[in-house]
């Protein structure tokens, strides 16, 4: 197997301890070997060499990654032939637009950008340099959202009605990092719910073509200007302290084990925000209804806020025949089909299940080793980013203007070739 080399930029917590501790415990498997590493913070970079290079020794395979600060540098670097992005999402354009131009794999973390602006001009470089990026949507490569996926084109329910994803999440880390600012994510709702508009629009496999939405911002994160900067100097009795912990966690306490998430000065690249500081400016809850161009409507229940709690994400398809329930934190599937005839509850979560993001950070990276090899049609394209990013941009618009229906005229067609 010809060894491929890996270029990451941006080497916070997905970059480097989800996406880089996978790609080495697949080296042996995929010939992938991270060979570049980019990050604007000099000591997170180094911090980052440090894991990944021990990460790939436990594999028996020995790595020593050229380190930059400036991502031109590493999209041009020879020993980089794939350039995974995970850098903030504001900078999603004007560094994926000259990957694009470099004739080399790309992959680009969700959501797709900030603006709409922005992920219009990574359409078009790709329309003008022919080079197609592959992106990361999780819930595609969930065994247990393939299957639900997979039993509804089979028509095990007959025809698609209706779709909710409910998920209360206690995500109070979006109030803690970069997140917490507009400018710097889009907002909660596009860093998490780019996922669920995504899985929406992949099941319903339609446009959407109206969407409703009501939500905001909470009393629960009220700010306090007499609150502590972080957590890290705070003596108060708060149920949303970050503490660092051993391994990894969906709530990523395991970041600030390292100086450069546990001493930042700048909130862009401190850790432990306190939830309740000023200057946060994203939602926290949001009702969403979409009505879609088959006919089809489907509903988000989304809140970052609840008790702690394991995770708390549902899928829910009705069909003119059946029903799928899927169980994200269990990976069970409830379908009922034949009218009611028939139930069966299974485990559809598959052999990685419990590894990061229930198994779908590995298939990924098969996928991504698919995409270099094979050229196999995309899991999860640009234009399913684009679609993604519209929708959040219409809950926003709906939810302000006191929930006005928001149409959508698809952009993103003109001309543009996928996979």
């Amino acid at each position: 197997m010809k060894n491929i080399g890996i270029g990451i930029i941006g080497t916070g917590e997905r970059g480097c301890f989800i996406l880089g501790a996978r790609f080495a415990e697949l080296a042996q498997e995929t010939g992938f070997r991270i060979t570049a590493l980019c990050d604007i913070v000099p000591d997170r970079l180094k911090e980052a060499a440090s894991f990944l290079i021990e990460a790939y020794q436990v594999q028996g395979i020995h790595i020593t990654p050229a380190l930059y600060n400036d991502y031109n540098e590493l999209i041009v670097d020879d020993l980089v032939d794939f350039i995974v992005i995970t850098a903030h999402t504001y900078a999603h354009r004007q560094i994926t637009v000259p990957a694009l131009e470099s004739g080399k794999y790309v992959y680009l973390d969700k959501p797709i950008s900030v603006k709409i602006e922005d992920a219009n001009e990574i359409l078009e470089a790709e329309r003008r340099t022919g080079n197609t990026l592959i992106m990361g949507f999780t819930r595609r490569y969930e065994a247990a959202w393939q299957k639900a996926h997979e039993l509804l084109q089979e028509g095990r329910i007959g025809d698609l009605q209706m779709m909710q994803i409910r998920s209360l999440i206690p995500y109070t880390r979006y109030l803690q990092l970069w997140h917490r600012r507009k400018k710097w994510s889009g907002g909660a709702l596009n860093d998490k719910s780019s996922h669920h508009f995504d899985a929406m629009n992949w099941m319903v496999d339609s446009s959407p073509v109206r969407l409703t939405a009501m939500g905001g911002r909470s009393s629960i994160f009220t700010p306090d200007p007499n609150a502590p900067a972080y957590c890290g100097i705070c003596d108060r009795n708060c149920p949303y302290r970050r503490v660092p912990v051993q391994g990894e966690s969906r709530e990523g306490g395991h970041i600030l084990r390292y100086p450069s998430w546990s001493d930042a000065k700048d909130e862009l690249n401190r850790a432990d925000t306190c939830v309740y500081k000023p200057g946060a400016d994203i939602e926290d809850h949001a009702l969403c209804s979409v009505e879609y161009a088959n006919g089809v409507k489907a509903s988000l229940f989304w809140a970052i806020f609840g008790p702690g709690s394991d995770d708390q994400e549902t899928c829910e398809l009705v069909g003119s025949s059946g029903r799928i329930l899927l169980t994200r934190g269990t990976g069970e599937i409830e379908i009922i089909s034949d009218y009611g005839k028939s139930r069966k509850v299974f485990f559809a979560g598959g052999k990685d299940f419990y590894s990061s993001h229930y198994g779908a950070d590995k298939a990924l990276i098969r996928e991504m080793l698919r995409f270099c090899t094979v050229g196999t049609d995309l899991v999860a394209s640009s234009k399913d980013g684009y679609r993604s990013l519209q929708m959040v941009l219409g809950a926003e618009e709906s939810m302000n203007s006191g929930a006005v229906p928001v149409s959508f005229q698809d952009e993103s067609e003109k001309g543009h070739r996928v996979g």
